[in-house]
């Protein structure tokens, strides 16, 4: 990178949430800590990636509705459809010139499963 360029920064905010998905004729419940994480070249005004305040009020939007349910309720059918819903709805939320880079979700054991825009 040479030294005229901005640096590339990334900001992270992140949330519990506990969902039941259904395994066959089995349901599991899933306790998992979800990783939002936008980024952007240089800092903006306020020497910030994003406002981490309507990032955080998003993601608790977002996740809210799920919390607790039976996943298969709502259309989707494991941890994978679950971070890509969370990636489509919270990608509006991150505002130009920051993106939303990333939505992960880790288990309790430390299992990590992670999608990018």
């Amino acid at each position: 990178m040479g030294s005229n360029e901005p640096l590339y920064f990334e900001a992270a905010v992140t949330r519990p949430l506990s969902v039941v998905f259904r395994t066959g004729e089995h349901w599991e419940g899933h306790d998992y800590t979800v990783e939002v994480i936008a980024a952007r070249q240089g800092l903006d005004g306020f020497d910030v990636v994003v406002d981490f305040r309507d990032l955080e009020a998003a993601l608790d939007r977002s996740l809210a509705p799920l919390q607790g349910r039976l996943l298969a309720d709502l259309g989707l059918d494991g941890p994978l459809a679950l971070a890509q819903r969370l990636l489509a709805e919270l990608s509006p939320f991150v505002p130009a010139p920051a993106r939303l880079k990333e939505v992960a979700l880790t288990d309790g054991t430390g299992r990590r499963l992670a999608v990018r825009a």
